[in-house]
């Protein structure tokens, strides 16, 4: 026995031929379908166009709120914006009318001061013109002179005999008797019981007749108040430095001396 007879044999059995060709067929059949599936392939990437998307990266948490807080930031500042122009817009309307208000006020003022200085004028005037009346009437009352102190006769007896019968009738304004009275309805009425007809009212009866002096007065003349042509009061003078007239709510018709409230002028219609 050789001395290799009990060492085995390293070399690979063989394989038979039948085993060889179907494994080469198995082989060759899988070759011809992926063959088959890559011309597919190949056909159908050719018929439809490659699309690619380009894909943008995420914002983050972070970036985002700091994107919402620029926003809000824009928003703030344009509000802020806005609500400033208003306020500038108010105020300078504010100021404009404030000017206006001040030159309305200073108008007014004006209008004031020169009014009060033309009644303070007027007062005087009317204060100087009284006391001239009462030195006037003063000297008239006492040289007795036999015009006004004489007793009246004829029409205007008769006149100072009806305004003496009023004497304590009550004053009302635009009254005409025959038991109240107002200034220039007592002297018409009186007036009117001889036939002399007067104007209605004191400012007419003030050039109803002839202007006389203070210091030439007859019982019968008209006295007045105020200025001719716009008097505000009247009375009848009845002679011995007195006079009778429809006074006021207070006095009604009343007697009064000539120095109660020294008259302006007097006319003569008698």
């Amino acid at each position: 026995m050789s001395h290799t007879a009990h060492i085995r044999s390293h070399r690979k059995p063989r394989r038979s031929a039948s085993k060889i060709a179907m494994r080469a067929g198995v082989a060759g059949g899988v070759l011809g379908t992926l063959a088959v599936t890559g011309a597919s392939a190949s056909s159908a990437n050719a018929a439809e166009p490659v699309t690619q998307t380009l894909e943008l990266p995420a914002l983050t948490a972070d970036l985002s709120s700091q994107v919402a807080q620029s926003a809000d930031a824009t928003q703030q500042t344009a509000a802020n914006y806005a609500l400033q122009a208003a306020r500038d817009a108010a105020a300078a309307k504010a100021a404009k009318q404030a000017k206006t208000d001040l030159a309305e006020a200073k108008k007014e003022a004006e209008a004031k001061r020169k009014a009060a200085a033309a009644a303070a004028r007027k007062a005087a005037a009317e204060r100087a013109s009284r006391s001239t009346a009462r030195t006037t009437l003063a000297a008239a009352t006492g040289s007795s002179s036999s015009s006004s102190s004489s007793t009246a006769t004829g029409s205007a007896a008769a006149v100072i005999a009806f305004v003496k019968a009023q004497i304590g009738d009550a004053y009302v304004s635009g009254g005409t008797g025959p038991n109240s009275w107002d200034c220039s309805g007592l002297v018409q009425t009186a007036f009117k019981q001889i036939g002399v007809s007067l104007p209605r009212v004191s400012q007419d009866q003030s050039t109803a007749g002839t202007q006389v002096g203070l210091d030439n007065l007859q019982p019968g003349d008209i006295l007045y108040w105020g200025s001719s042509g716009s008097a505000y009061h009247v009375a009848v003078y009845v002679g011995n430095g007195m006079f009778v007239g429809a006074q006021n709510p207070s006095t009604g018709v009343a007697e009064k001396p000539l120095s109660y409230d020294p008259p302006t002028g007097a006319v003569r219609v008698l």
